[in-house]
C-alpha cells in the first residue's frame, strides 16, 4: 500500500465519521420526539442532500423510516429516482423495506453504525444489499460509530421498558 492509498483511506474514514455524526444527530431528533432513535443522511459530492429520522410513532405510519424519508428528500433534490452517485449513512442496519428502497434507488455505498440482529437486511438476518439476483448491489461499510449508535438505541429501549413497567404498576394499583 502506498502513502497515497493510506492517505485516501484515512480521508474516507474521517468522512465516514463526519457524516455518521450527522446521521446520529438525526437519530437524536427521533429520540427527542419519542421515536426509536434511528437517523440517516445521504451525501453527494461531500454535501448532505437528504436527511431523515425515524418518525413511525409521530406520523403513525410504518413507512416513516429514516432511510425512506432521506431517500425521498434526496430524490426531490436531484430530480431523479436514481441515486447512483451518493452514499447513505444510517445509524442502524436497514430493515427489509429500507434495504429494498436502497437497492431500487441504486445507491452504491451504504455506511452503517450498528447492526440489527432481529431485523437487519444488510448482513444480520439477510443481506438484500448484496444479492446477486438483483440488478444492483451495494458496497457496505459496517461499524462506523458503532458504540455510540448502539448506546443510543440501548438507552432508548431501557427507558421504554422502565416507562412500560411503571405504567403497568400504576394500572395494577388502580384495580
Amino acid at each position: 500500500m502506498s502513502i497515497f492509498d493510506t492517505i485516501a483511506e484515512n480521508f474516507e474514514k474521517s468522512q465516514d465519521i463526519k457524516f455518521m455524526k450527522a446521521a446520529y444527530k438525526e437519530a437524536e431528533k427521533a429520540n427527542a420526539g419519542g421515536d426509536v432513535p434511528i437517523g440517516c443522511v445521504i451525501v453527494q459530492n461531500g454535501w448532505i442532500i437528504g436527511r431523515g429520522h425515524n418518525r413511525r410513532n409521530k406520523d403513525k405510519s410504518v413507512l416513516s423510516h429514516a432511510e425512506i424519508i432521506a431517500i425521498r428528500e434526496a430524490c426531490k433534490r436531484t430530480g431523479d429516482w436514481r441515486l447512483e452517485d451518493v452514499e447513505l449513512y444510517v445509524t442502524l442496519e436497514p430493515c427489509p423495506m429500507c434495504a429494498g428502497a436502497i437497492v431500487q434507488a441504486r445507491i452504491p455505498r451504504v455506511i452503517i453504525g450498528c447492526m440489527n440482529p432481529k431485523a437487519g437486511s444488510a448482513g444480520s438476518v439477510i443481506n438484500l444489499l448484496d444479492m446477486e439476483g438483483f440488478n444492483h448491489q451495494c458496497e457496505i461499510e459496517r461499524g462506523v460509530m458503532q458504540e455510540e449508535c448502539s448506546a443510543l438505541l440501548s438507552q432508548f429501549f431501557k427507558e421504554l421498558r422502565e416507562r412500560t413497567k411503571e405504567e403497568k404498576e400504576g394500572e395494577a394499583g388502580l384495580l
